[in-house]
């Protein structure tokens, strides 16, 4: 299974085409199976969606043309699932930032992990299938969702190891890792997300949909909600820029969102004839958690944010640049080099990504250059109905796909 993912939006694309015919009703009998290594009951996708190599437009349209809605319901709904967390969180980045002061104090040098802790990351818990787990995640980045699932409420339940260090051990380790589905997944699991209710892993539960691979014995029997303090009130997602960039504008790509040529025909003024002289991307994956990202993400954000560069260049018909790093001060002498009036970058969500973008807008601005934000229209539409929970969110998904054209 290692190096089951190549950074590519080609491979991305080969990806879709395979899953396509299974996308129906195939999907909707056999997606909560993990057997192993073998991943066909599932769309292998996430890594690409996660960085924007594939758009959740293009990825739902593929289905659709193959596939009636009331046969791929199911997995249309595990996109929107994605679209829902990132929407819900943009309306409450105090969760978010609340999640990552609580990891700094648990965290060297404010906190000490714990032995147990120590123990559970390096697969030595005496629990089989968690054991098994965590080197699955270490050696491919990936584990199937149910398993993250099983994963998190033994973590939480059974070992009563905090829920901030599970979710940071995922986030540094998984490929498809972003802020939103990560810390709110477990907060789910937790009682947290939707307060008092939780989720227990068992062993019958494991055994059933490993095909007995697994039967963990010793688990929690019970799981009690975590609580927290109450959380402020939801705030207003900010409006979109629509307005076109002036002078000399420079596209910055980053690891949110990898795939300018769909970013172009969403914003026509990108496009040419604009005044976009320049391409260029930079990274920082290390910024998922105080320790840092695994070497697998590291590798492949860099590679990713290679392919989109280059393939952004080609659609503008400029040379691109990867920048050495995600200093603010190295995009300044990149806008600095190219005489840029206006950087524009792709939307980020709440996340580190979005804090290094609202570091990088005051830089840019000290040298009076403006940065201008694009997001898609998917975002635009869909989050808005993200303020409660996923059920009344999923009832708007037909009209959501029809606003889209699909």
């Amino acid at each position: 299974m290692e190096g089951m993912f190549i950074p590519t939006r080609a491979a991305g694309l080969e990806t879709l085409a395979d899953f396509v015919p299974r996308a129906g009703r195939d999907y909707a009998r056999d997606r909560n199976h993990d057997t192993g290594a073998s991943r066909d009951n599932v769309s292998g996708l996430s890594p690409y969606l996660r960085h924007r190599l594939l758009t959740e437009r293009e990825v739902v349209a593929a289905v659709l043309e193959r596939h009636p809605l009331s046969s791929a319901e199911k997995f249309v709904q595990e996109v929107f699932w994605r679209t829902y967390w990132k929407g819900w969180l943009e309306q409450r980045p105090e969760v978010w930032r609340r999640y990552r002061r609580d990891l700094a104090e648990l965290s060297p040098p404010n906190g000490s992990p714990s032995h147990d802790y120590e123990e559970a990351i390096a697969g030595r818990t005496g629990i089989d299938a968690m054991d098994a787990w965590v080197h699955e995640l270490i050696d491919t980045g990936y584990l199937h969702n149910h398993t993250r699932m099983w994963f998190a409420s033994i973590w939480i339940f059974t070992l009563g190891l905090p829920l901030q260090l599970g979710a940071d051990f995922f986030y540094r380790h998984l490929l498809d890792g972003d802020a939103a589905s990560n810390t709110l997944s477990w907060r789910w699991v937790a009682g947290l997300q939707t307060a008092g209710k939780t989720y227990l892993a068992t062993a019958s539960n494991i055994s059933r949909f490993t095909d007995g691979r697994f039967s963990p014995s010793g688990l929690a029997t019970t799981a009690r909600a975590l609580v927290e303090d109450s959380l402020p009130s939801p705030e207003a997602i900010p409006t979109a820029h629509s307005a076109p960039a002036e002078g000399r504008i420079g596209l910055l790509l980053h690891e949110e969102d990898l795939d300018a040529a769909s970013l172009f025909s969403e914003h026509l003024w990108l496009g040419s004839g604009s005044g976009l002289v320049a391409v260029a991307g930079s990274a920082d994956p290390d910024a998922r958690s105080p320790l840092g990202a695994s070497d697998a993400v590291r590798d492949f954000t860099a590679a990713a944010l290679e392919d989109g560069v280059e393939r952004a260049s080609r659609e503008v018909g400029r040379p691109g640049r990867v920048l050495p790093d995600a200093l603010p001060s190295t995009a300044l002498e990149w806008a600095a080099s190219e005489r840029l009036d206006t950087v524009v970058v792709p939307h980020s969500p709440v996340g580190p990504v979005q804090e290094r973008m609202l570091t990088l807008e005051a830089a840019l601005g000290s040298e009076g250059v403006a940065l201008t934000t694009v997001r898609r229209r998917w975002d635009t539409l869909a989050w808005p109905h993200a303020a409660r929970g996923f059920f009344p969110f999923r009832e708007r998904i037909p009209g959501l796909l029809r606003e889209q054209g699909l």
